[in-house]
């Protein structure tokens, strides 16, 4: 294994060289991180030393990170072992270097830490494209079933891999493009113990393609699942009839499987620092485009969108941005109905924005909404306050709209119409998201 150490000048050069002679492996070359407090200068540090140093004119750790990284490159560097410390370096810039190096599929070390790349194994034989998210409930699974309609339309055979944490013991195949996902169908698979909302099952109902569920636990910091059978379930994408895989994340976990590029969604609601530190610049470092979502009052100002867009911009300079809201796609007719709505949406837009859109687009009156698909407690009790006054209910189909919702308005009569949730673009520097999709499909198709 090729090393490159990180030393500084707040140790004493013969305790920084019997450091390194310690370290199990090639250290091929250090890199100075800063510090004056223990030496003269860089030269009196590196003349104890037997290998090359280098170092930046700058105190700038972008500048010095880019140093890093060039190293590494031309010593074929696998790990970064960091001797440096305090006040040198410090949380927020050891893990902006790790999810650099990460990028690079670098290993990087401390004396007691280790970060290491996600596993990215190269399986799929079909050009594909990764979806991953920056938290939760950014609306990773509408944008995947929003691209595979997308392709779909272009003339592509889309199918989309999945990796929930209610996904199926042994990946299972739904062939959205063939089946009707109905009320009554949904519900015979929940009764046999499936989870009929799960990703893979909005993904076939909203998109009509081939889907492939599969289930994950656990997420490390960078990515990787504890457990999951993601791997199983692209190998069996390679036999289906389709030309292009979407892999699709969950929460902030990313599919173990190498992919031809990388859409990341961030929500424009989360607290900065999630983004701009911590290892949200790794999930924006690996992306090659941005779709910024929920970016509208009260979920986000302006002012707050601006300052999204420019830590995306520094963090990966160029990369396209897509700034979106979501709005509400009944996948069957509603007009003149006595509607209630159950969604995962925060109450904050439930009544000021979706329910509006709905009655003034779709030519219905919501009667009663609920927040609380995720909720099952808190669901039943407001289905049993809404549902006497409708004739129909419009749910997402996610968490318990299966089991739950749909089963209480099956059992009261009631129709059942299933809802979409689609990207409209209101800022950032694309103005087609469907051609900028279609585009990046087209870049690794070629």
């Amino acid at each position: 294994m090729n090393i490159l150490a990180l030393i500084d000048g707040e140790h004493y050069p013969p305790v920084t060289r019997d450091a390194l002679l310690s370290i199990k492996g090639n250290v091929a070359t250090a890199v100075f991180m800063g510090g004056t407090e223990k030496i003269g200068s860089i030269e009196e540090l590196t003349g104890y030393l037997d290998i090359p140093v280098y170092h930046a004119d700058t105190k700038s750790i972008s500048d010095i990170i880019n140093i890093i990284i060039t190293m590494c490159e031309k010593y074929n560097i696998q790990q970064v072992v960091d001797l440096s410390d305090e006040p040198v370096v410090n949380y927020v810039s050891r893990c902006l270097l790790a999810s650099h190096l990460m990028k690079g599929g670098i290993q990087y070390k401390g004396s007691d830490f280790l970060f290491v790349p996600p596993p990215s194994l190269e399986i799929l034989r079909f050009p594909s494209m990764m979806v991953i998210g920056t938290t939760k409930r950014v609306g990773k699974t509408a944008v995947s079933g929003y691209i595979a309609r997308t392709l779909k339309g272009r003339g592509y055979a889309p199918c989309v891999v999945t990796m929930g944490r209610g996904g199926p013991a042994e990946p299972e195949i739904i062939r959205g493009d063939q089946i009707e996902l109905t009320p009554t169908y949904l519900l015979q698979q929940a009764d046999m113990g499936k989870h009929a909302a799960s990703d893979h099952w909005e993904n076939a109902l909203t998109s009509r393609v081939i889907t492939v569920g599969c289930r994950r636990c656990g997420g490390g910091m960078a990515g990787a699942p504890f457990t999951s059978n993601v791997v199983k379930g692209a190998e069996i994408a390679n036999t289906l009839a389709t030309d292009f895989v979407i892999m699709e994340g969950s929460g902030i976990t990313l599919p173990p499987v190498h992919t031809d590029t990388c859409v990341v969604i961030v929500g424009a609601h989360q607290q900065m620092k999630f983004l701009s530190e911590y290892f949200g610049p790794f999930r924006i470092l690996i992306a090659d485009l941005a779709i910024v979502t929920m970016c509208e009052e009260p979920m986000a100002s302006p002012e707050k969108v601006d300052a999204i867009a420019e830590t995306i911009e520094n963090i990966n300079p160029g990369m396209k941005q897509a700034h979106c809201v979501f709005r509400p796609l009944p996948l069957g007719t509603i007009q003149g109905k006595k509607v209630a709505l159950t969604t995962t949406a925060p109450p904050a837009v439930l009544n000021t924005t979706i329910v509006p859109y709905l009655e003034e687009h779709f030519d219905c009156t919501v009667v009663g909404s609920s927040p609380h698909l995720s909720n099952r407690p808190q669901l039943r009790k407001d289905l049993e306050e809404i549902l006497p006054s409708a004739d129909t209910l419009l749910t997402e189909v996610k968490a318990s709209a299966i089991d739950v919702a749909t089963r209480v308005a099956f059992k009261k009569g009631l129709d059942i119409v299933y809802m979409d949730n689609v990207p409209q673009i209101v800022g950032g520097n694309i103005k087609s998201l469907e051609d900028a999709l279609v585009q990046k499909a087209r870049e690794v198709s070629s």
